[in-house]
C-alpha cells in the first residue's frame, strides 16, 4: 500500500459541526476531528456526540479522517475512545503518550470492539518524557501509523522560548517515526495572519524530514500542501530514474 499523503493535517474543533461540514469541501490531505484542546469540559459530551455522528455520516472523500480523543486518564478518555472506535474514523489520535504502555492500551481497547475497518492509532508527542521515549513509542506496533509533535505543549514544559529551543526534540520525533516506518506530522503555527511566518516553517519541517504539518486555519492548507508536495526538480529527476531503468538494455 502506498503511504497517504499527510502534508496539510487541519485540526477542526469537535463542537462546531458547521466547521466539520465545511471541511469535507476543504483541499486537505487529513481532518483531525478534536475532543481534547479545542472543546471546553463543559461541551465534551456534546462534542462527541457532533464528531462521531459526522464521522458515521462519512462524506468526506480522499480525506484522512482523525478523531482526537482526551487523555485516557481523564474522565471523558474512555469514552471517547469506545465511541470514537464505534464509527470507524481512519484513526484516532492519542494525546499526552508518554510510554508505550499508554498506546497498547488504547489498542488491547480497540481490539475489544467488533471485527471491521482497521482503526490507525496515531500518537501525540507533547511532553519532555514522550521525547526521551520517543524511540520506545514508535517501536510500539499496536497499530501505530503516525508521530504527531505537540509543540505548544511542549515548548511550554521545557520552558524554552518557542520553536527556537525544540530544534533537539523534533529532529528526535522525525527519528523515532523514521525508525519505525510511521508518519512524521509537525507541530502548529499559532500566528494565522503571519502567512510568511507559516511557509518559513514549513520549510524547515520539511528540511527536518517532516512529512506535513498539523494547521489550525484553512488559510494554511495551500502552504502546507504546497511545501510539502515534490518539487518539480525531484519529479523530473525520479522520472529520469523511471525511464532508464525502461530502456532495454537495463531490463
Amino acid at each position: 500500500m502506498l503511504p497517504r499523503a499527510r502534508r496539510s493535517v487541519l485540526y477542526m474543533p469537535g463542537s462546531n459541526s458547521r466547521a466539520i461540514a465545511k471541511a469535507r469541501e476543504l483541499p486537505v490531505d487529513a481532518l483531525i476531528l478534536d475532543l481534547e484542546d479545542a472543546v471546553s469540559p463543559e461541551a465534551k459530551r456534546d462534542a462527541r456526540i457532533t464528531v462521531c455522528e459526522a464521522v458515521s455520516a462519512g462524506g468526506f472523500g480522499r480525506r484522512e479522517v482523525v478523531i482526537r480523543i482526551n487523555a485516557m486518564a481523564s474522565e471523558w478518555g474512555e469514552d471517547d475512545l469506545a465511541a470514537a472506535a464505534a464509527v470507524r474514523p481512519d484513526a484516532i489520535l492519542l494525546p499526552k503518550v508518554c510510554a508505550p504502555a499508554d498506546v497498547l492500551r488504547a489498542s488491547e481497547r480497540l481490539q475489544r470492539e467488533p471485527a471491521g475497518k482497521v482503526i490507525a492509532l496515531w500518537a501525540m508527542i507533547e511532553t519532555p518524557l514522550a521525547i526521551l521515549r520517543a524511540g520506545e513509542i514508535a517501536a510500539a506496533g499496536a497499530g501505530l501509523a503516525a508521530l504527531v509533535m505537540g509543540t505548544n505543549d511542549l515548548a511550554k514544559e521545557l520552558r524554552c522560548d518557542g520553536r527556537a529551543g525544540l530544534g533537539f526534540a523534533l529532529s528526535q520525533g522525525v527519528l523515532a517515526a523514521r525508525g519505525f516506518g510511521l508518519g512524521a506530522i509537525d507541530g502548529v503555527f499559532n500566528s494565522i495572519a503571519d502567512l510568511a511566518g507559516f511557509e518559513a516553517e514549513c520549510r524547515e519541517a520539511r528540511a527536518l524530514g517532516f512529512d506535513g504539518k498539523t494547521i489550525i486555519h484553512p488559510t494554511q492548507i495551500e502552504a502546507a500542501n504546497r511545501s510539502f508536495s515534490p518539487f518539480p526538480a525531484e519529479i523530473a529527476w525520479a522520472e529520469s530514474v523511471v525511464a532508464t531503468f525502461a530502456r532495454a538494455e537495463n531490463q
